[in-house]
């Protein structure tokens, strides 16, 4: 696979040779509405969608085609005349088919509308691809798939079958809806497992950061660095989607898939090639050598109600009395040499003080006593908002003073590049699966991996009824957590700004 423009458009006209038909199911829900379509259009805006192209919004929902559009529309930018003009071409490649999930006869239908349109455009062997979307609860994940098999797949192109998470609830759901996909859809050719933080920018470029620079690779291990902290934060609660998170809890919604995905890109060996079985292979490697979680390693909290918002037992799709955790702070320790002894601290919540996805890695203090006062030196790494890579270091406080003054090496992206322009994470993905290119997909074992990590510690949550720690709406999370991020080491350090001088990065 190559990663400039011109080699991704011939990426894409090898697998897809100017043809796809694309098929959202679940089309009338919140992820189509808000990610699939509007993805589906930038990857039109910007040219890399195959030359005949067919778009499919599939759902139960009845809708006209012009409640149809007002959907898929209602979250796309068109801040221009050329957008709007774009965004009309966009629109005549798509349509909407009402029907079931687990009827064969609708799959049946679904089939005759793609072979019509085969057929009408004229489309030869080897362009009559399907990629099917599903944007689906895991409930239905099954029937669809199955009805897919039995009668839509194509026989005469590539079948891409695009899954979201959750891929079960613990280790032996998963074992189980694995075994019933696998003889419906090829695992190394077909299945790709979605895990939009694989297509953020920022996470794309932890591997170039890492094993394209001699500065960081001798001080990537447990010898140099103390900690290592992943935090995702939403200043938002459940808002009326509780009884969903209520099934999952904080850390099947986002600990188990995005940042675990974030900790073993971090964290893995160099891959031999940069194929996507190399990296995956690295990827599963590390995720074995995690050790399980212990429940003194864990930290629950659930919001309050503060600051004019209700708390999450006030939601009325929640169930009275839960105890499903909305924050969670978790300690990993990994088994092997690079990292002996380091805690990799893993914190997500709900209804927090701010918005963000980012990594800190805090390395030790030096050795003596000549600046024994100076804080720890820091690599951040900010997912979102606002990408960012900064250093902290120290440096001479300029002037008379010979005290140290802790600064930063900031490489904040929309200061230092001019015409930036970072596609959605979703947008990237599904470009991706068209090209064929598996290297930021979940495969099987590493799913299998993650669910090993994680399934005792939820198992033992569940079973003994853990309560969390209440924390007010709107805060850092439970009242614990200064003393639970201690016991590992974490030294808290201020924060300056530096800003670099741009340089223009337009695509030619």
């Amino acid at each position: 696979m190559t990663s400039t423009i011109a080699g991704i458009k011939e990426d894409l006209k090898r697998e897809m040779q100017g043809g796809v038909t694309v098929v959202v199911l679940g089309a009338s829900g919140d992820l189509a509405t808000k990610k699939s379509f509007p993805c589906l259009y930038g990857l039109y805006k910007r040219d890399l969608l195959p030359e005949k192209v067919h778009i499919i919004g599939y759902a139960r929902s009845k809708f006209s085609r012009e409640q149809f559009v007002k959907k898929i529309t209602q979250h796309i930018k068109t801040d221009s005349e050329e957008d709007k003009k774009k965004l009309d071409e966009f629109l005549k490649f798509t349509e909407y088919i009402s029907g079931a999930y687990d009827k064969e006869e609708a799959f049946k239908d679904l089939d005759k509308n793609i072979s019509d349109w085969e057929q009408k455009n004229k489309l030869k062997k080897g362009q009559k691809n399907r990629l099917f979307y599903m944007a689906l609860p895991p409930s239905v994940f099954l029937s669809v798939a199955s009805g897919l098999h039995n009668s839509t797949r194509t026989t005469e192109g590539k079948n891409r079958l695009v899954i979201e998470k959750p891929f079960g609830k613990d280790l032996e759901s998963y074992k189980k809806l694995n075994s019933d996909l696998a003889p419906l859809f090829d695992e190394k050719e077909e299945v790709f497992r979605i895990d939009h933080y694989l297509g953020k920018e920022m996470i794309k470029d932890i591997t170039t950061l890492r094993f394209a620079n001699m500065l960081f690779s001798p001080l990537w291990s447990g010898y140099h660095i103390k900690s290592v902290q992943i935090t995702l934060k939403e200043n938002f609660g459940t808002e009326g989607r509780g009884g969903y998170f209520d099934e999952y809890g904080i850390i099947r919604d986002v600990m188990q898939n995005h940042l675990l995905q974030l900790m073993s890109v971090l964290a893995m060996e160099r891959p031999i090639r940069r194929d996507a079985n190399a990296i995956r292979d690295e990827k599963v490697k590390l995720l074995r050598s995690v050790k399980p979680i212990k429940m003194e390693d864990c930290l629950l909290g659930q919001y309050t109600a503060a600051n004019d918002k209700p708390g999450y037992l006030d939601d009325e799709t929640v169930p009275k009395g839960s105890t499903c955790p909305t924050f969670a702070a978790l300690a990993f320790y990994i088994n092997n040499e690079r990292w002996d002894n380091v805690p990799f601290i893993m914190r997500a919540g709900k209804a927090m003080e701010t918005s963000k996805v980012e990594v800190r890695i805090q390395f030790k203090a030096l050795p003596g006593i000549l600046f024994e006062d100076a804080p720890h030196n820091e690599l951040v790494i900010r997912v979102q908002p606002n990408e960012a890579i900064y250093i902290k270091f120290n440096n001479k406080s300029p002037g008379f003073s010979d005290d140290c003054l802790l600064t930063e090496l900031d490489l904040t992206y929309k200061n230092r590049y001019s015409n930036l322009q970072i596609p959605d994470a979703y947008e990237s993905l599904l470009l991706d699966a068209m090209r064929g290119d598996r290297a930021n997909f979940v495969r099987d074992d590493e799913l299998e991996a993650s669910w090993e990590i994680f399934t005792p510690l939820l198992h033992r949550i569940e079973k003994d009824k853990i309560v969390p720690e209440k924390y007010p709406y709107g805060t850092r999370g439970p009242a614990k957590l200064s003393k639970f991020m201690d016991r590992y080491g974490v030294v808290h350090t201020p924060h300056n700004q530096y800003q670099w001088p741009i340089q223009d990065v337009a695509e030619e």
